[in-house]
C-alpha cells in the first residue's frame, strides 16, 4: 500500500467520528457512564457527610440531595475522636514505608536489569511472585516476628511490615522502566571511567524520575489504604491508621455512625486524590516507560 493510500485510509477511518450522532454513541455516552460510575461513590460520601441525622435516618425526601447541610459530622470527627492523630499516623507510616521501599527497589531493579548475573531473570520472577502472595497469609508469620521483636502496638511495626508487599511491586515496576533506558548511555559512561554508583546516581535515576514517581504513588496508595496489618499489629486508639480507626472507632456494635464514617472516608481519600492529580503526567509516563533516546 502506498503512502497516499495509507493516508486516505486513515482519513476515512477518522471520518467515522465526525458526525455528531456517532460521536455521542461512541465517545460521549461511554465517557458519561464511566464518569458517573467512577464519581458516584465520592458524591455519595460527600452528601452523606453533610446530611443531618434527621435526613440520614428517614426515607422521606430525595436521597441524592441534601436539604439542610451541616458540618456537625466533621466537627464530631475532628474534635471528638482521634481522627487527626490517625491522619498523622497514616501519613508518617506511608511516607517512611514508601521511601524505604523505593530505596531498596531501586538497587534490586537496577541489579537485576543491568548487572546481568546468573539467574537474574529468575530472581526478578521470584520477586514478582512474592507480590502475588496475599497479605492475609503473611500476617500470621509476620505477627510472630513483630511480637518477638517487641514492636506490637507501635508505628515501627507497620513501617517494617509494609515493605514486605511494597518492595516486590516497586521492584517489578522499576525493572520495566530501567529496561527502557538505553544501555548505550551506561556503556559510554563506563568507557569514560564512571563507576556503577555514579552511573546510577547521575544517569539512571534522573532519567527514571517518572518511573520513581509512579512507583512511589503506588506504594503510598497501598500503604495509605492498608488494613490487615494495621488491624493486627496496632490496638491503641492513638496509634491506629485512618482505615482501621474509622472502622473500629465509629462502628459501635450494630450502630453505624454514617455521618462521621463518610466524613472520615472523604477526608481520608483527599491526600491520595491530590497526589494523583498533581503527578498525573509523571504517573502516565512512568507506566508507559517513555524514555527518549
Amino acid at each position: 500500500m502506498s503512502a497516499n493510500q495509507a493516508a486516505t485510509t486513515d482519513m476515512v477511518g477518522m471520518s467515522y467520528l465526525e458526525s455528531l450522532p456517532r460521536k455521542v454513541v461512541t465517545v460521549y455516552l461511554p465517557l458519561v457512564v464511566f464518569l458517573i460510575v467512577l464519581l458516584f461513590p465520592f458524591y455519595w460520601m460527600a452528601i452523606t457527610s453533610v446530611k443531618p441525622d434527621a435526613e440520614l435516618l428517614t426515607r422521606a425526601g430525595n436521597p441524592f440531595w441534601v436539604v439542610a447541610p451541616t458540618l456537625a459530622h466533621f466537627h464530631k470527627l475532628l474534635f471528638e475522636t482521634s481522627y487527626p492523630q490517625w491522619i498523622w499516623n497514616t501519613l508518617l507510616v506511608s511516607v517512611v514505608s514508601t521511601f524505604c521501599s523505593l530505596g531498596c527497589s531501586v538497587f534490586a531493579a537496577y541489579a537485576i536489569e543491568r548487572l546481568r548475573f546468573d539467574g537474574s531473570r529468575q530472581v526478578g520472577l521470584a520477586i514478582f511472585l512474592a507480590y502475588l502472595v496475599p497479605p492475609s497469609i503473611l500476617f500470621i508469620p509476620l505477627a510472630n516476628v513483630v511480637f518477638g521483636l517487641g514492636l506490637f502496638d507501635t508505628r515501627l511495626a507497620l513501617m517494617l511490615t509494609y515493605p514486605t508487599f511494597l518492595i516486590p511491586f516497586c521492584t517489578w515496576l522499576l525493572m520495566g522502566y530501567f529496561r527502557s533506558i538505553p544501555f548505550e548511555l551506561e556503556e559510554c559512561a563506563l568507557i569514560d571511567g564512571a563507576s556503577r554508583w555514579q552511573i546510577l546516581v547521575k544517569i539512571v535515576l534522573p532519567l527514571a524520575v517518572p518511573g520513581l514517581i509512579s512507583a512511589g504513588i503506588f506504594a503510598f496508595t497501598l500503604s495509605w489504604n492498608e488494613f490487615i496489618y494495621a488491624l493486627t499489629f496496632v490496638s491503641s486508639s492513638e496509634i491506629k491508621t485512618v482505615p482501621v480507626g474509622v472502622v473500629t472507632e465509629l462502628v459501635q456494635g450494630d450502630v453505624y455512625q454514617w455521618g462521621p464514617l463518610m466524613a472520615g472516608a472523604l477526608l481520608g481519600s483527599l491526600p491520595v486524590a491530590f497526589i494523583y492529580s498533581f503527578f498525573v503526567e509523571y504517573y502516565v509516563s512512568g507506566l508507559t516507560g517513555s524514555v527518549k533516546e
